[in-house]
């Protein structure tokens, strides 16, 4: 990822995080995808109101779908308001789509979405992410060492 591209995450007003994949998964390689929305979609989302748990992605004919990811209704929606659960076309290269379902194939391999911000544009994108899942004694791990962190944090604060 380049350095304009991190700075255009930090300053995004909307970030919603996927917590809980970062737990779960080692990330191998990350994307950044455009995702195609309706209009209440995307008023819902500059509100805040969307979640990634549980979200995942996988490619039918060539094209990259996001499945689980959760966008409320739109709360001045009417009869056009969306469906809060349903697949979403997310856009990336060919030629990136192609890599990602050759290592797809790989036992243990997937795709996970870590991240929805709006770009400076305002079109939302999303940080997807080809990820391997942890084992048990990873995951401990991971947990020690966060402790571990904030246990620092907390010894620096004092002094």
């Amino acid at each position: 990822m380049r350095k304009d591209e991190l700075d255009l995450r930090k300053k995004s007003p909307i970030q919603i995080k996927n917590k809980k994949a970062s737990f779960e998964y080692f990330f191998i390689d990350t994307y950044t995808a455009g995702i195609v929305l309706t209009g209440t979609e995307i008023k819902s989302i500059r509100m805040g109101k969307a979640s990634l748990v549980d979200a995942y992605c996988y490619v039918v004919n060539g094209e990259m779908w996001l499945k689980g990811m959760n966008i409320s209704p739109y709360f001045y929606g009417s009869y056009a308001n969306h469906e809060a659960k349903r697949d979403r076309k997310l856009l990336l290269n060919r030629r990136e789509i192609r890599h990602l379902q050759e290592d797809l194939k790989s036992p243990g391999y997937t795709i996970v979405p870590t991240l929805v911000f709006i770009d400076d544009h305002g079109r939302a994108k999303v940080d997807i992410a080809l990820a391997r899942g942890k084992k048990e004694y990873d995951k401990r791990q991971t947990m020690k060492e966060k402790e571990d962190r904030r246990e620092m944090d907390r010894a620096i604060k004092h002094y």
